[in-house]
């Protein structure tokens, strides 16, 4: 396991048995405790998601706090889900992605579902919508779209979107 996400782990497990937000730990490689960027903690139980939260501009002073903070919003705030048990921590898996600035695109030919995530939103950016890279069963750039949007709440036949692109670095 990687060090990031052994972090999200320890974050989540400390948070469930004892409500404590842990601090990022000094010996995590500097870059983690130096840089900023977005941020994305999935977590899956038996190979199925089981929560996954982010933010794809930092808010955060770090991407470990970012990170830490991302993984409890995952295991206890995810909408779809309802919050994790203190049961199912032993059977948890997490992967951290820590993503590139989005870069705004023109045109859907700049995009390719296995190496970039999609953002779309509405001029006014006040409905947006993200989806990760490299997803089992999304294969085509009108299927990422159309999920983005889905998430977002935009109806493509009555709104305009932007589309942004980013990359990820995944750690697991």
């Amino acid at each position: 396991m990687t060090p990031l996400a052994r972090l999200a782990k320890q974050a989540v497990e400390t948070y469930i048995t004892t409500g404590k937000i842990i601090e990022p730990p000094k010996n995590l490689p500097s870059t983690f405790l130096k840089e900023r960027a977005g941020v994305f903690v999935t977590i899956e139980k038996d190979q199925e998601l089981r929560g996954c939260i982010g933010t794809y501009l930092p808010v955060r002073n770090n991407i470990a706090e970012e990170t830490i903070y991302n993984a409890l919003a995952a295991a206890t705030e995810d909408y779809r889900f309802m919050p994790i048990q203190k049961s199912e921590l032993p059977y948890l898996t997490y992967t951290v992605s820590i993503l590139s600035k989005p870069e705004q695109i023109q045109d859907i030919a700049e995009l390719d579902p296995k190496k970039y995530g999609v953002i779309v939103s509405t001029p006014d950016r006040l409905k947006t919508g993200l989806l990760l890279p490299d997803l089992e069963g999304v294969n085509t750039v009108e299927e990422q779209i159309m999920i983005a949007c889905q998430k977002a709440g935009i109806d493509l036949s009555q709104e305009k979107i932007a589309l942004y692109r980013f990359t990820t670095e995944k750690y697991q």
